[in-house]
């Protein structure tokens, strides 16, 4: 009989610090970790579990095609991953869907298709503004693509060819559109830099302008997408209509899935300019097809906007409390500026008390609840935060 060997941190690369809690099971919109502790979770998965933990409709829907298919290989069509196709496309103003494992991998699949048009239709054009703050992922051409500070030096040379804009500023992205500009791309909120929403005036000029200067309107929904913000996707808000939009985290529930879509117009891969070997297999996309099946759901995404305002309005009090700053988002994307460099001692605090939040900056905190999280247990968190609120900071 073969032993089970202890379980050791050491075995893991230290890519980020950790701490020593090892979670053993999901439900809902609570985590319990291997000494039975159970912690409020507002970070799920940052936004990844779009239904909570090991949602019904998502295990079942797993569970159902492990046992038909799990990957005949992408160079063929499978059925859920055409479902999941059709249901993005009748849902948005896109026509062609490319499915991926990861956000990162979405967004340079975006980046490719952009050069591959500024080739075919711009004299070779292959520049893509971008914004100061903004977060694309952790690929080569994707920390390129990000304005986060420092990460120019992470790993040089960089990836050429991303001019940084400043959000909300539109002189600054005309500035630099030029012949070699193929794209701007953005996300409608910045969630890393502490969630800081492009402004609805904003958005609209911007796609008056790249429409006038011939280049094309990128979304980087990966965080945004799939009802975060409150709208199936968060151009909707903006009634807009971008030429590329690319989504992550929420899309799966939980499961690596992505998606790059884009429209016809400018959907101009050719076989062989894209692919991979995981991309749209069945049992991801079947989490997908679950997924989307409860967004859709009469009523859903109002009831998540409706605790997204409630959540708002209790951080707004809690804010007044004890003399914070102002909060910022919406639907279940929210941050509550703090006004001084303390959030990491909050976010310790607040797992010490069982609340899981994230701190995306050291001044401000950031809360991610999964959408159908009920107004009780948002006021359970609540209550968990003003606790240690009252004890790390006066009251105003």
């Amino acid at each position: 009989m073969q032993c089970k060997p202890p379980l050791s941190h050491a075995s893991l690369m230290p890519i980020i610090a950790r701490p020593e809690t090892v979670f053993v099971r999901g439900q809902g919109d609570e985590l319990f970790d291997s000494d039975g502790r159970v912690y409020l979770d507002w970070v799920q998965g940052w936004a990844v579990n779009s239904l909570g933990h090991s949602p019904a409709v998502v295990v079942d829907a797993l569970c159902r095609q492990a046992a038909l298919l799990l990957n005949p290989s992408p160079a063929f069509y499978n059925r859920p991953a055409l479902q999941l196709s059709t249901l993005l496309t009748e849902n948005s103003c896109f026509d062609h869907v490319f499915f991926a494992n990861s956000g990162a991998e979405a967004n340079e699949g975006a980046i490719k298709l952009a050069r591959k048009w500024g080739q075919r239709h711009k004299q070779g054009a292959f520049e893509i503004i971008t914004f100061h703050d903004a977060f694309h992922g952790r690929t080569l051409a994707t920390m390129s693509a990000s304005g986060k500070p420092g990460w120019g030096s992470k790993f040089p040379p960089q990836v050429d060819g991303f001019p940084k804009a400043t959000l909300n500023d539109l002189e600054s992205v005309r500035a630099l559109i030029g012949p070699a500009t193929a794209a701007v791309m953005l996300e409608p909120v910045q969630g890393e830099a502490g969630v800081i929403a492009a402004e609805h005036g904003f958005m609209r000029a911007l796609r008056e302008l790249c429409t006038r200067e011939g280049v094309l309107l990128i979304v980087d929904e990966v965080q945004t997408g799939c009802g975060r913000t409150g709208p199936l996707f968060a151009y909707q808000a903006h009634d807009i209509e971008p030429d590329i939009m690319t989504l992550g985290k929420g899309i799966g529930g939980g499961i690596a899935l992505a998606a790059l879509l884009a429209k016809k117009s400018v959907s101009c891969f050719e076989p062989g300019d894209q692919g991979g070997t995981f991309c749209g297999n069945p049992l991801a996309c079947a989490a997908g097809v679950a997924v989307f099946g409860a967004l859709l759901e009469e009523g859903f995404l109002a009831r998540a906007e409706h605790a997204g305002r409630h959540l708002a309005s209790g951080l707004r009090a809690l804010a007044h409390e004890f003399g914070l700053g102002n909060v910022r988002g919406s639907g279940m994307l929210l941050a509550l500026e703090l006004g001084k460099d303390c959030a990491h001692d909050v976010v310790a605090r607040a797992m010490e008390s069982g609340l899981l939040i994230n701190a995306p900056r050291p001044h401000c905190l950031r809360f991610m609840p999964a959408l159908n999280t009920g107004t009780d247990s948002l006021d359970r968190g609540l209550g968990l935060l003003r606790t240690v609120l009252a004890d790390l900071m006066p009251s105003a």
